[in-house]
């Protein structure tokens, strides 16, 4: 192997031109119409090196010769290291050995080989060569110690990863309102305008003014899979539309918000770039008064369910199937019974993606369908699902989850429901999960301001009492 390259400690710009070297090799020298037959015959005692030739013109001048280059532990005239087979091959060949000068520079190590040449020693165990890829963006999230150096290790992320422009760096600063960090570029251009691709969608944003995370793609996709197709779907802080977008193109009827302006912003321009368009409604609201609103006005606007269509298929090689055997053959669709004009329609699921904060804003489910009971005669079925996402550090997630649920939104949630699914880690001790769960007859149609469980714990309270744990059975499904 290439040894790595020379130590050059100490700069805090970056030099290429002090990684240049040369590296002596075995070389053959050969005609060139016997290369094909002296590399097949020689395989791993060949030269194997990313970046680097490993058969030269001759050093002789002459035109129709060539040099191959055997591997770095082969080193001798006597082939000490090379297998018996190539020992034959150049014996019985007759061929010439002499030795070849390599030359090596910055473009032949990789990110991690030339930080860890130029970072102090006593910082290089973790060389930080790692981020995430946002676009024509690298997002590092660099730990103090290397703060000294990050000019230097963005310029050499930037060499390294041909199709990055620009390399950013999180501050320790967070926008507290609209909960994204905010951005240092480290090196290339200043532009934060990125173009992704997710789930079939594509999606245009301002990184260094808005949430987006592409850690987070499979958790986007787990829950899209779960709308089916007439579902209408409620997005309360839905970013720019990881979300929104897939579920208006799978055929959902969606209703999408976020309070930052830029997220709305560039929520309607990609609306527009996936051509998606009397099935998505897009707001700029806060989350508790969206819910409302968009209950409200989906009722307003007399949506009801769309009855599924049976699509008729076709035999092979394309040709149609007669309509009546096609009929008889197909599967019988899931459709919902066909119901009267005033029947109450509202949303079959609400996604609220802000896990620092979602849990606080599950409070305006209390009452949300009060005076609707007659409408909703099967709350078990009729009343939607919430998926919620938070951060838990505790060792009984469950538990935590769920009592802090249940202490916003004034009452038990019926955990025959009830799913939390790990999502990921964040950090050593925290972990993101997101909570599924129908909302329940109690809290929908409740109409007391002061939330039940309150109550219930200032009455425990008062009598002293204490309750015992609930029991496994009785814990939410974790996934």
């Amino acid at each position: 192997m290439i040894p790595p390259p020379a130590i050059q400690r100490g700069l805090l710009t970056l030099d290429r031109s002090l990684f240049k070297t040369s590296v002596s090799a075995m070389a053959l020298r050969i005609p060139a119409s016997m290369t094909m037959e002296c590399k097949k015959a020689i395989g791993t005692d060949m030269l194997l090196e990313p970046k680097i030739r490993n058969v030269i013109d001759s050093d002789d001048g002459e035109k129709s010769k060539r040099l191959v280059l055997l591997n770095l532990d082969i080193q001798t005239e006597d082939l000490e290291g090379a297998s018996e087979k190539t020992k034959e091959f150049i014996k019985d060949k007759g061929i010439d050995l002499t030795k070849a000068e390599i030359s090596v520079g910055y473009d032949h190590w990789t990110a991690d080989e030339i930080l860890r040449a130029l970072l102090p020693e006593e910082i290089i165990d973790e060389a930080p060569s790692s981020f995430t890829t946002v676009g024509h963006i690298a997002h590092m999230n660099l730990k103090d110690e290397y703060l000294p150096f990050k000019g230097l290790i963005g310029q050499v992320i930037l060499d390294k990863n041909p199709n990055l422009k620009t390399v950013v760096n999180k501050t320790d600063s967070i926008d507290t309102t609209f909960r994204f960090f905010k951005m240092e570029v480290l090196a290339g251009e200043d532009n934060m305008i990125a173009e992704v691709r997710e789930s079939g969608c594509r999606f245009k944003f301002d990184f260094s003014q808005v949430y987006w995370n592409s850690r987070l793609h499979t958790e986007h996709d787990r829950l899209v899979k779960m709308f089916k197709p007439t579902d209408a779907v409620c997005d309360v802080m839905a970013g720019v539309g990881p979300f929104a977008m897939p579920a208006s193109k799978k055929g959902c009827m969606v209703y999408a918000n976020d309070l930052n302006p830029t997220s709305y912003k560039y929520m309607l321009e990609n609306k527009g770039l996936n051509k998606i368009k009397d099935n998505l409604h897009i707001y700029n609201l806060d989350g508790r008064d969206f819910i409302r609103k968009a209950v409200e006005d989906l009722e307003t606007s007399g949506y009801q369910t769309p009855v599924a269509v049976p699509t008729v298929p076709k035999g092979k090689k394309g040709a149609a199937v007669p309509k009546a055997e096609a009929i008889a053959a197909a599967p019988a669709p899931v459709v919902a019974p066909a119901a009267p004009a005033h029947k109450f329609k509202t949303f079959d699921h609400f996604v609220m993606n802000l896990p620092a904060t979602a849990i606080e804003f599950l409070d305006a489910f209390r009452g949300l369908f009060k005076g609707r009971e007659e409408q909703i005669p099967e709350p078990k079925v009729q009343l939607p699902m919430i998926h919620c996402h938070c951060f838990s550090k505790s060792d009984k997630p469950e538990d935590d989850v769920l009592e802090r649920v249940e202490a916003v939104m004034g009452g038990k949630l019926e955990l025959d429901s009830v799913k939390l699914h790990w999502v990921r880690k964040v950090a050593p001790n925290k972990d993101m999960y997101c909570i599924s769960f129908r909302l329940p007859a109690e809290i929908a149609f409740a109409s007391d301001i002061k939330r039940k469980l309150e109550s219930e714990t200032d009455t425990n309270s008062t009598a002293g009492g204490a309750t015992e744990p609930e029991s496994a059975e009785k814990r939410p499904k974790t996934e």
